[in-house]
């Protein structure tokens, strides 16, 4: 990514130029990960955060009142498997296969590759630009997500979000039903659960600890991704809707979101770069990033794509006005 301050997210320069990568040969599951849905949600909510602005590009206030038409969304993110059966069926290549590369978080490779010499992010050396590293063998050509297909799939960009939807009848939210969702019924707090990160000591979400970016502590069970489905949803029924991956979402991006978009559905169309992130990733830590906050906002590039990007798809009910889609 190319924010102006300190990411633990990605980078969205995509100069290197790598051979396209070797496609991986995904055979057909017996795992069946079920795409299981919200009931129907909307209503109004009090959306954003008055809290101090640690990064205050991202625009995650003020607090206001929005509106919504009713919507649902999936309870989990896609998963490997679920992307694997669209790859499939269309010969879909992402983008990350187009560029030859992607970036994956230095902690995740073996040391051969660590010491390899591969170009890294000049303001964020802990992410490398691995040749031939993409949604099925996302460190590269030694790994392949056979053991992880009930992981949320990664490397994959807002182009790819946009054409696994279109191929699954369904949407990406608006930012605004992503946080409406992601608050669980809990108006202004922190986390879906609550204001306590760890509940009475449990882990209800993946995210870094100890010493970012050098000891991860494991304590939550997991280096990189989890899967899909892991710790106790929120009062909605979603699952890992902080923390884990990074979630893609329809609207532009703008850091004036809340001044700049209606009250009711609100949603940024005007035409920009990049496009907002929501949810935060296993790699966020409060001394670093602390976006695994409901309120929390980022963005990337159309064809940004990382080890810790990935979605989750939405619907309208039969017949409602369709969101305006790019």
């Amino acid at each position: 990514m190319t924010r102006g301050h300190a990411d633990c997210c990605g980078h969205a320069n995509r100069d290197a130029a790598v051979e396209p990568a070797g496609r991986f040969a995904f055979a057909p599951s017996t795992q069946t990960i079920r795409r299981r849905w919200s009931r129907e949600l909307g209503g109004s909510f009090m959306m954003g955060s008055s809290r101090p602005a640690r990064f205050p590009d991202d625009g995650e206030g003020p607090v206001r009142q929005v509106s919504l038409s009713e919507f649902a969304i999936a309870c989990y993110a896609v998963s490997n498997t679920q992307f694997g059966d669209f790859v499939r069926e269309t010969q879909y290549t992402t983008d990350a296969e187009r560029h030859g590369w992607s970036f994956v978080f230095e902690g995740l490779l073996p040391p051969e590759l660590q010491q390899a010499g591969l170009q890294r992010s000049s303001e964020t050396p802990w992410w490398v630009a691995v040749p031939r590293a993409y949604w099925a063998q996302p460190e590269g050509p030694h790994s392949s997500v056979l053991q992880r297909l009930d992981h949320p799939v990664v490397h994959v960009s807002w182009n790819d979000a946009k054409a696994y939807s279109h191929w699954s009848g369904t949407r990406l939210p608006t930012e605004a039903e992503w946080e409406f969702a992601a608050r669980g019924g809990l108006e202004q707090a922190l986390y879906p659960w609550g204001n306590d990160l760890l509940p009475d000591g449990e882990h209800r979400c993946n995210i870094w600890q100890g010493q970012f970016p050098a000891i991860n502590t494991i304590d939550d069970g997991y280096l990189g991704t989890a899967p899909v489905h892991t710790y106790q949803p929120n009062g909605y029924g979603l699952h890992h809707v902080v923390g884990n991956v990074w979630e893609w979402c329809e609207d532009s991006f703008s850091a004036s979101y809340h001044a700049e978009t209606a009250p009711h559905d609100p949603q940024m169309t005007a035409p920009a770069a990049r496009r907002a992130l929501r949810g935060g990733s296993f790699l966020c830590h409060e001394s670093y990033c602390d976006r695994y906050r409901v309120a929390a906002r980022s963005s990337n590039t159309f064809d940004s794509s990382s080890s810790n990007i990935g979605f989750r798809v939405a619907r309208s009910p039969p017949g409602a006005a369709t969101r305006k889609q790019a």
